[in-house]
């Protein structure tokens, strides 16, 4: 008895619907889903498959019934004999399938479709109960290394009723490192520390089980309480280490800081003379100190706008390079100026006027319809992607094509006169205004929807009122959960390597964070202190947390996602070639720039530089929100060792490095001068020795020497890494 009640758990009780009458909606859709047959791989794509089409995620069941019940003259269905029906033929591998044997004979669900086709194939009335939501068992659960557990999903109904339809419905893990879960909801915990959100979805509802796996071993809980706590992320951290039983490292050296707050602060390495100060300072809070004057240097506006620039920045040849230029020196102002985000939002959603002379309006003139600027506006500002409900319901998020273009409907009233998109070359000037009319209508109804913020109410917006208004003012307001931390998220990901939701703007509950109770403060802080980007950095910077070594210890050597240690990131593409000019002494040329202009000074990505490419800087032909590359690939390597350019300015006659050689330094005091450019660190006794053993030998040329120690040391991790 006791293994027959285990064997239900694994598997799912049998469907409850046999014990009635199935219908359409309510008990086939749900196993047309369940086994794929309506995804994007097989039925549910654009043009179906085999001339079998069915909507995607089953979001037009007035279709799907069509093409099951009519389509090709009724040949799916046999209702004389339900088990000829070529519907159950082909799904349980009797006759050959494209997809495989989805459904045995002996499926529960099976069983149930038998039902449905000999019952003469009902829909589910308008009057009949509606799904309420599921319920998933467990909610949370302590696992250890190789332990599984079976999920149970129960959906309720608004009559009060309850049916299980673990059988019915789909998993799926965010981490399947840490917890993976079969097609039947048995969870399978990984080899590794950490945790993962197990997704059940049934009928376009979600429930989320949230699996935590702590490192084998028992850690003092005094330990933890003596841990430094410089603000209230180090507690959120610590809570979240001792939860899984990891250790942080312990805190990075000065030099190894120092180094690290001016690449994340200003995106520059420091000068010789700066490192040593630093190093040399022996004020307790010289850390906190450091970070408050790098948030005031002028290279902070540059910089954190050049992150933005990807977010934002449109490409020249599609909207104009005039007004490009002149979106670029909008949002760079705005960051010299350390505008508050929330009124930076506002500026951007309700912007109107001339593309030559407001810089924001750009932000329409490059988007232009209002289901693209729909699409834009709540992945960046929102960290909500609607890009699937355009289509269909999405598959991960509560949000239909109602919510998609109700939302839309905001931009529907956006009107634009003069010279506008006429790509290769769009150089006129172009007029935004706010129309008194103007819709947007479903695509499948043909309704015309009203204004509506995600999952409220519909709003009636006066003819003389800007609806962007009513919609930068919800999307900014206080009581928006998402607005303040994505933003936080996306900073956070900035400084500490990983954001503590990833990707840092798809908030879902199906994406959970790692750490929400730290998300939710630090979004709060930034709240209260009025939506201040400084303040935010600062934050982050003078936490404890910030500071720690990135090398593991014992008990930190597989996490990747609680921020036990610091996590390296290879440097951005401009802040490197930066980093190169500033080591050789020798200035880089851009296009359409001005003589001893930086990287992080561009105002568009369309100039010709191998080097940046390579590195990783968003494709120019790309609409926003661009994708900037962090990755490591061979071609960086090849490019660092290999560049005509970089051998140019390493071996320039007015370069750091022939001015070293032609100095009265001793081939020591050369070393060090090169270790505090490249590494901005001292080096340690043994990397003085070996590299004044390249000086000393025979027939050694001193500026060769002083050459091949620069190049070299351009190609190591511990320079194109900011640890």
């Amino acid at each position: 008895m006791q293994k027959f009640l285990i064997l239900l758990v694994l598997l799912g009780t049998p469907s409850l619907s046999l014990a009635r009458e199935p219908t359409f909606e309510r008990d086939i859709q749900p196993i047309l889903t369940r086994y794929g047959c309506n995804a994007g791989a097989c039925h549910g794509k654009a043009r179906g498959q085999n001339g079998f089409s069915l909507s995607l995620l089953a979001y037009d069941p007035d279709a799907d019934f069509a093409a099951i019940t009519e389509e090709a003259r009724g040949r799916r269905l046999f209702p004389a004999n339900p088990e000829f029906s070529l519907l159950l033929r082909k799904a349980s591998g009797e006759v050959p399938h494209g997809g495989g044997k989805k459904l045995p004979k002996d499926d529960p669900n099976y069983a149930t479709l038998k039902k449905w086709i000999a019952s003469g194939t009902p829909r589910t009335p308008t009057t009949a109960a509606k799904l309420v939501g599921i319920s998933v068992l467990p909610r949370e659960r302590i696992m250890t290394f190789g332990t599984t557990v079976p999920l149970q999903i129960t959906a309720t109904y608004s009559d009060g009723s309850s049916e299980d339809v673990t059988r019915m419905s789909q998993f799926q893990s965010n981490d399947s490192t840490y917890a993976a879960v079969d097609a039947f909801g048995k969870i399978v915990a990984g080899p590794l520390p950490g945790e993962a959100a197990v997704m059940a979805r049934f009928q376009n509802t979600f429930a989320v089980c949230n699996i935590l796996i702590p490192l084998p071993g028992t850690v003092d809980a005094k330990y933890y309480d003596n841990l430094p706590r410089k603000n209230f992320i180090d507690g959120h951290v610590w809570n979240k280490l001792k939860q899984l039983a990891i250790t942080p490292s312990d805190p990075c050296p000065d030099a190894t800081f120092h180094r690290r707050a001016y690449l994340d602060v200003i995106g520059r390495l420091p000068t010789p003379t700066e490192t040593i100060a630093f190093l040399k300072d022996t004020d307790p809070k010289k850390r906190d100190t450091l970070i408050d004057r790098l948030l005031e240097r002028p290279e902070y506006g540059d910089f954190w706008a050049n992150k933005w620039a990807d977010l934002l920045r449109p490409n020249p040849y599609h909207a104009g390079i005039k007004a490009t230029f002149n979106y670029d020196a909008w949002i760079r102002e705005s960051f010299r100026k350390n505008k508050p985000y929330d009124q930076f939002v506002r500026e951007i959603l309700t912007a109107q006027g001339s593309s030559f002379r407001n810089g924001a309006v750009v932000f329409y003139r490059n988007r232009r319809q209002p289901d693209e600027l729909t699409t834009m506006a709540s992945q960046l500002f929102l960290g909500i992607r609607l890009d699937c409900a355009k289509c269909h319901h999405h598959p991960f998020e509560v949000y239909s094509q109602d919510d998609f273009y109700s939302f839309a409907a905001f931009f529907a009233r956006l009107g634009h006169t003069g010279q506008g998109i006429s790509a290769p070359i769009s150089g006129g000037e172009e007029i935004f205004y706010v129309n008194p009319t103007g819709t947007v209508k479903h695509p499948l109804t043909d309704k015309v929807m009203s204004p509506r913020t995600l999952l409220g109410k519909d709003i009636v917006i006066p003819p003389e009122d800007d609806p962007r208004v009513v919609l930068a003012k919800w999307v900014t307001a206080p009581e928006n959960p998402t607005f303040a931390k994505v933003i936080a998220n996306r900073v956070w990901a900035d400084l500490m390597g990983r954001g503590i939701v990833d990707p840092v703007d798809d908030l879902r509950a199906t994406n959970p964070p790692t750490n929400g109770p730290l998300l939710d403060e630090l979004a709060a802080d930034f709240r209260k202190g009025g939506c201040n980007m400084k303040s935010l950095i600062r934050r982050i910077a003078t936490s404890h947390a910030y500071g720690l070594n990135s090398t593991p210890r014992d008990r930190n050597v597989g996490d990747i996602r609680n921020y036990s240690r610091h996590y390296r990131q290879r440097l951005r593409a401009e802040v490197l070639l930066d980093a190169v000019t500033d080591i050789t002494g020798v200035n880089e040329k851009f296009e359409a720039m001005s003589p001893g202009s930086r990287a992080m000074e561009s105002w568009t990505v369309r100039f010709d530089s191998k080097f940046l490419d390579s590195f990783g800087r968003p494709d120019p032909n790309q609409d926003p929100p661009c994708e900037r590359s962090s990755e490591t690939t061979v071609v960086q390597a090849l490019h660092l060792m290999n560049s005509p350019n970089i051998q140019r300015k390493i071996t320039d006659n007015n370069g750091n490095a022939a001015i070293l050689a032609k100095s009265d330094k001793t081939p020591a005091a050369i070393v060090r001068e090169i270790y505090l450019l490249v590494y901005c660190r001292e080096p340690i006794a043994e990397e003085t020795a070996k590299c004044v053993a390249r000086f000393e030998k025979k027939n050694a040329n001193r500026r060769e020497a002083t050459e091949d120690l620069m190049w070299a040391l351009l190609n190591t991790p511990e320079f194109a890494f900011n640890d």
